[in-house]
């Protein structure tokens, strides 16, 4: 069953043993941002979407001090809750509430009756809480479960692409595609060092970044941009998120790109030298887990190292080529 389905039910049964109006849980949304997640009620006045922050209103003081809260003649103006609508609220006589975790969220009940809540109704609305945090932990362990199968099949796609695809540009455009794919990023695309080290170009996109197709083959400024910045740092970026929106541009400010809210940026170093930089990009924010950056790692060093020997192998065919030319010169 997925989980807010399993979370609304549950909400319903504590609704019926508290006798209450309504029951909405809040779990993290952003920093300092908690959204409400599920909710059961008998009344149709809740908002749906709607969010607290910490210490605002009743939700957010159980959150930041992370202690229960009983109020049982409730008297005060509007926007005390922040989950009814005006008209909604207004009915609202008791309130009850207990957090989860250390900064976890809140599970919250109330009621249209005043005094319809007890100090050992708090005692048994910790038990429910308890159970709350318990499921949302398995809930998200199987999440992590299941992405991280779906991302170890991405590495075996990737580890095969080099069989299949012996040339270089087939083998860069079907990895970016591999990469979007398993990851649900709209762009990827490979930046690559130019032989000054002044520029860099693009590589393997898996859709167009701009309106004009020639547009991906100019050269771009290696100083200015996010990009511009991994290249010379040698460092990952992950920018873009609800909460940290993107600092800077993808290629600069002076590049016409697609406006994109989430952002990650892999070096990929050869011989101490930044030679390229993996980049995917999405207009709507993605969160990055734990095991997609550690995919990532292990996808951005692959194509390192095969960077890495294409390298050797040219500077080898060019020592080759400097040889020849010496030996055939007159008196050699």
């Amino acid at each position: 069953m997925p989980r807010h389905n399993c979370l609304q039910q549950l909400l319903g049964i504590i609704c019926s043993v508290f006798d209450a109006y309504s029951a909405v849980l809040f779990l993290p949304a952003a920093k300092d941002e908690y959204a409400l997640a599920a909710s059961f009620s008998l009344g149709d006045n809740l908002i749906s979407g709607a969010s607290v922050g910490q210490g605002k209103g009743l939700v957010g003081w159980i959150i930041r001090n992370n202690k229960p809260l009983l109020v049982n003649n409730f008297d005060r103006e509007g926007g005390c809750l922040g989950y009814y609508n005006q008209e909604g609220e207004s009915k609202i006589k008791a309130f009850m509430g207990h957090p989860l975790g250390q900064g976890d969220g809140a599970l919250c009940l109330d009621s249209k009756k005043t005094y319809s809540f007890t100090t050992k109704d708090q005692k048994i609305l910790d038990q429910f809480s308890r159970l709350v945090e318990s499921l949302c932990s398995d809930f998200t362990s199987v999440q992590c479960s299941q992405e991280e199968h779906a991302l170890y099949t991405g590495l075996q796609a990737l580890h095969a692409l080099q069989s299949r695809y012996p040339r270089w540009s087939q083998y860069i455009d079907r990895f970016v595609a591999t990469i979007a794919e398993y990851t649900s990023f709209s762009h990827c695309f490979l930046a690559a060092r130019d032989e000054n080290g002044s520029s860099y170009f693009l590589e393997g996109w898996n859709q167009p970044l701009f309106a004009a197709e020639s547009e991906h083959h100019q050269q771009f400024n290696i100083k200015s941009g996010l990009i511009g910045w991994v290249f010379k740092h040698q460092s990952i970026v992950s920018s873009g998120s609800a909460a940290e929106p993107m600092s800077a541009p993808v290629f600069g400010r002076d590049v016409q790109a697609p406006d994109f809210s989430s952002v990650i940026c892999l070096p990929l170093v050869v011989n101490k030298i930044t030679r390229g930089v993996l980049v995917l990009a999405d207009e709507e924010v993605k969160p990055v887990s734990d095991q997609l950056r550690t995919f990532l790692e292990m996808a951005s060093g692959q194509l390192g190292l095969l960077l890495e020997n294409l390298y050797l192998k040219s500077r080898i065919h060019r020592q080759q080529v400097q040889a020849e030319k010496s030996e055939q010169k007159p008196g050699s």
